[in-house]
């Protein structure tokens, strides 16, 4: 593993199975009674959050606490930030605190990018999600759930995604987690497709690693896995489609479209939904759709990220499960 996780094309096929398989080896600690490893005792973890998040925050907030580090919580809200303070001198302060790790969210597309490479603090750097560039652990937690379903959580160790098709659905240009899936995927041996109205598309996607259509119907029965991107609105400073009615009746997912799915495919939403817009309520109640399932994987993700990035540089999943016996 690298000093830090900014990208997920910063991440070698090697890299992204060992992540994932230690993952595999974190979801079995959510198993036991007593759902903690000593791993990073003695180690903190500063999330440090410019933008609202719930799932992000929390999920790293309860991984890096599970494996038994001091964990602080930043918010901008209510911070010197608000006060205007630049990101050099908050990065200082936690320097100063002896800041091991710092999970990193802002809304400027770059800003952990330059935590990173600014010298400012020796600790690793995590990004949450940055603008509309990149959210790597997202795109991770998104295959490592890909994987155990199609697959199977044994079977699935040591292998990535090869040959699987997966259908990325909706605000493709907002999206950071789409440009984290394209990249991870491709990595992983996956065929990626997107769907969005032309307006969605970011300019330059040609050079991306992935196709790109604009009809949901014909690509659903190919798809393995199809993942819903919510509709961004809040990033959103023109009209890129008619009304709320004609994207969901154009890329919306109903119960009429997931029949035309292949049996074993499942459909997939980083959350949080817009329940009727870009998937309808029974899709999302389905058996179908891991969603919470993402959730839960999450920690496990962010678990293995921490792990590897603040444990040393030993082979995480022998020592992991050396260290499991050990707390059994």
């Amino acid at each position: 593993m690298k000093r830090h996780l900014i990208s997920a094309a910063d991440l070698t096929r090697d890299d992204a199975v060992l992540i994932l398989d230690t993952a595999e080896e974190m979801a079995r600690v959510a198993d036991r009674p007593i759902k903690k490893l000593p791993t990073l005792r003695g180690r903190t973890v500063v999330n440090l959050f410019f933008e609202d998040s719930t799932r992000t925050r929390i999920s790293f907030e309860a991984a890096a606490k599970r494996l038994s580090a001091d964990v602080i919580n930043f918010s901008a809200k209510g911070s010197s930030v608000s006060k205007g303070e630049s990101l050099k001198d908050t990065a200082l302060t936690l320097e100063a605190m002896g800041a091991d790790a710092v999970v990193i969210r802002h809304h400027a597309s770059g800003a952990p990018y330059t935590l990173a490479n600014s010298g400012w603090i020796d600790g690793a750097v995590v990004n949450a999600g940055d603008g509309t560039h990149e959210h790597p652990t997202q795109a991770l937690l998104d295959a490592f759930t890909m994987r155990r379903r199609l697959l199977g959580a044994d079977a699935g160790l040591g292998h990535g995604l090869d040959g699987r098709r997966i259908t990325i659905v909706g605000d493709v240009l907002h999206s950071r987690v789409a440009r984290s899936n394209v990249h991870l995927l491709n990595t992983l041996g996956a065929q990626v497709t997107l769907v969005a109205p032309p307006t969605l598309v970011p300019v330059g996607v040609g050079s991306w690693p992935c196709e790109v259509s604009y009809d949901l119907d014909q690509v659903l029965p190919k798809s393995d896995a199809v993942m819903m991107l919510r509709v961004q609105r809040e990033r959103m400073n023109a009209a890129f489609f008619p009304t709320e009615r004609e994207y969901a009746r154009r890329y919306g997912l109903h119960s009429d479209r997931m029949a035309r799915m292949p049996e074993h495919a499942v459909v997939m939403h980083p959350g949080p939904m817009n329940r009727g817009m870009e998937i309808t309520a029974e899709v999302a109640d389905s058996d179908r759709c891991t969603a919470v399932e993402q959730v839960a994987n999450g920690v496990s993700i962010r678990m293995a990220v921490l792990y590897l990035l603040l444990g040393g540089s030993e082979p995480a999943v022998t020592t992991n499960n050396a260290r499991t016996e050990e707390n059994k």
